[in-house]
């Protein structure tokens, strides 16, 4: 029989600390299929919590609990922001992506989501694929995300990158008074599914482009793009994009990299793109505000592949999503204006636009209970 000491108590107030603004997390462990996982709901007010679920080798189960617990919160600004009647949340699996994974894992991981009885959706993150949650599906129908054989909406880096150029034509609005984009330099990081989608949107509108990638192939490829359409990229090494000569700085990679050593070497009029997570702390809101850089906060900018996961639970419809995410350059301009208005940066300025729609929600529907909300289903 296990005991239970004075310091397993303090250990245990320290955990109900650390997650006290979040209304639910979920230890998932399977030892038959080696399933390691954290399921973290934190705010369901505007609906079911909505997020996807990495996989990484953590260091420890501290680290994956602290990762799992700021990008669920993150998920609710992001939710709020784009408008969608979901909530946020987030799920972390521990392990090694390249090696640990199996399809029984992912069913494992499935039923732990069932049990949640459609309080929590998710679909794919950093380590994971579509085709992983095809396992999973095969236990729950609170996935998204999946391949549209299986009922899914499929790629969502479509949305992401309009979603992008609709914050960059804001952005762009704000500064020079036009929403156009040619004329410009943009300096953009990294060319995957969604950067490299932007590149190629702003060749054809006839702007400029520095670029760094890891992937020649991707660089060659929209060289070529560029010199068919008559305009210009350049490359330049990886740390180098940070002091390029440039109007807009686009972040589409890591997140983290707008810190106390990059922002000093910034010389752009503005930061707009799709990477998560991008200020390395919120104080560097600030520090960007301080040198006269207009950001655009990232969950804003990048909530095009949000919409349309959201809304695939409603029967997946392209034009309809794009639609929606169309409405990304109006609240990006209202960011904008408010944090002139107020003498405030624009992270606070989304944040209070956030909390605000939260709130009022909060107000409007108080007599709800999580079990009077609908369960979404669409996969029979």
């Amino acid at each position: 029989m296990k005991t239970f000491t004075k310091e397993t108590e303090v250990r245990g107030m320290d955990m109900f600390d650390q997650i006290k603004n979040h209304e639910q997390v979920l230890f998932c462990n399977d030892e038959e299929t080696g399933l390691k996982a954290i399921i973290a709901i934190h705010n369901t007010t505007l609906g079911p919590a909505l997020g996807g679920c990495r996989m990484m080798p953590y260091a420890s189960v501290d680290a994956a609990l602290n990762d799992v617990l700021r990008l669920s919160r993150g998920m609710t600004y992001k939710c709020a922001a784009a408008d969608v009647d979901f909530g946020g949340g987030k799920a972390v699996i521990i392990g090694d992506p390249t090696k640990d994974k199996h399809p029984e894992l992912f069913r494992a991981f499935g039923q732990f989501v069932e049990s949640l009885q459609g309080r929590f959706y998710t679909g794919t993150d950093m380590g994971t694929s579509p085709d992983d949650f095809v396992h999973a599906l095969k236990e729950t129908n609170c996935i998204v995300g999946v391949d549209e054989v299986y009922g899914g909406s499929g790629d969502s880096s479509i949305p992401t990158a309009m979603g992008v150029i609709y914050g960059l034509e804001a952005t762009n609005e704000t500064i020079w008074g036009s929403r156009d984009l040619h004329g410009k330099r943009y300096a953009v990081q990294g060319l995957g599914k969604v950067g490299f989608k932007v590149a190629e949107r702003l060749l054809e509108e006839g702007a400029d482009l520095i670029v760094t990638d890891i992937s020649h192939h991707s660089v060659e490829k929209l060289q070529l793009k560029a010199k068919a359409l008559g305009t210009a990229v350049k490359v330049v090494s990886g740390d180098e994009i940070y002091s390029v000569d440039a109007d807009v700085f686009i972040p589409c990679a890591i997140g983290g990299i707008l810190n106390d050593e990059t922002i000093g070497r910034l010389k752009v009029k503005a930061v707009a793109g799709s990477a998560n997570n991008q200020l390395l702390e919120h104080r560097h809101g600030m520090s960007l505000h301080q040198k006269g850089i207009l950001y655009a906060p990232d969950y804003i900018v990048n909530a095009g592949g949000l919409i349309q996961v959201a809304d695939e639970l409603y029967e997946p419809n392209k034009e309809r999503v794009l639609q929606k995410t169309g409405a990304i350059y109006n609240s990006l301009l209202n960011i904008y204006t408010q944090s002139e208005n107020e003498h405030i940066t624009t992270v606070q300025a989304a944040d209070r636009f956030c909390e605000n729609r939260i709130q009022t929600r909060t107000k409007r529907n108080s007599f709800f209970t999580h079990t009077k909300r609908p369960k979404w289903s669409v996969r029979k």
